[in-house]
């Protein structure tokens, strides 16, 4: 299995807003522990994607702030968001759908749960 990860940092709060590979990408944006979680990360989630990863309980950040510079300042064809079904992972959702807002922008969001015990939830 190889990695099908495109470009580097993947942080939320290290990427740069206008990182050349965000201009038509579908972007995916996933908590820390999505990819520990759910043995296919690479293959379901990561390939033909834009990764970038945070978690909404140790960043000490608002992720909507640097999301709307990366929705406002780029042309992303769509969103993935992938989180677990703990309830501090519902804040990385939370902060695309503020930043899809706060961009004033028509974009597909697409939102995936991982459970505890590695699989998609229904």
């Amino acid at each position: 299995m190889k990695s099908e990860l495109k470009q580097w940092p993947i942080q939320i709060k290290l990427i740069d807003f206008q990182h050349q590979s965000f201009d038509q990408a579908t972007l995916l944006i996933a908590a820390d522990c999505c990819a520990y979680a759910f043995k296919d990360f690479h293959d379901k989630f990561i390939k033909d994607k834009v990764t970038i990863i945070g978690c909404p309980k140790l960043d000490d950040i608002d992720y909507s702030n640097k999301l709307t510079e990366i929705i406002s300042n780029n042309d992303i064809k769509k969103i993935v968001v992938v989180r677990m079904e703990v309830p501090c992972c519902m804040g990385i959702e939370d902060a695309t759908r503020r930043a899809i807002k706060n961009a004033d922008k028509d974009i597909e969001l697409e939102t995936y749960v991982i459970t505890l015990g590695g699989e998609i939830s229904a």
